[in-house]
């Protein structure tokens, strides 16, 4: 009887591990640092196709950023963004609801889909002034 138990223990364990979603560490880690001013390019999607000119100016303590986000040559003054880094991804909104987007962070690049302002896209950017590292400790 005791083998069956722990057969059939270990069996729902098993079968319970194969069903586990990423861990809510892997979900929430931050390992990217979004900080500083990024320009690229969005492929406007649509009749025609077209690329606008597009800067980020970020700053981000925890998981947390704020910053700007400027598309030329439509926007003329830049949108305010709140977003989160969580793993290698950065998450934003501006506070209008105009623009929102899901960006991939790989080094100094990021890209992923764009949308707001009427328009949605594919955004690639590199970072233009990558942060300073930090202070070493005093000896």
């Amino acid at each position: 009887m005791r083998t069956v138990t722990r057969v059939l223990i270990a069996s729902a364990l098993a079968l319970g591990l194969g069903c586990a979603r990423t861990d809510w560490i892997d979900r929430t880690l931050v390992t990217v640092d979004v900080t500083g001013t990024w320009s690229g390019t969005m492929m406007v999607a649509g009749g025609a196709r077209s690329a606008r000119d597009v800067v980020f100016e970020l700053e981000q303590k925890g998981s947390t950023v704020k910053g700007t986000m400027r598309v030329t040559p439509r926007e003329s003054a830049p949108d305010a963004l709140e977003g989160t880094v969580a793993g290698d991804v950065f998450r934003f909104k501006d506070p209008r609801a105009n623009w929102e987007g899901e960006l991939t962070i790989s080094g100094e690049e990021m890209a992923g889909r764009v949308t707001g302002g009427g328009l949605s896209g594919l955004v690639t950017l590199r970072r233009a002034d990558p942060p300073a590292p930090p202070a070493s400790p005093p000896r």
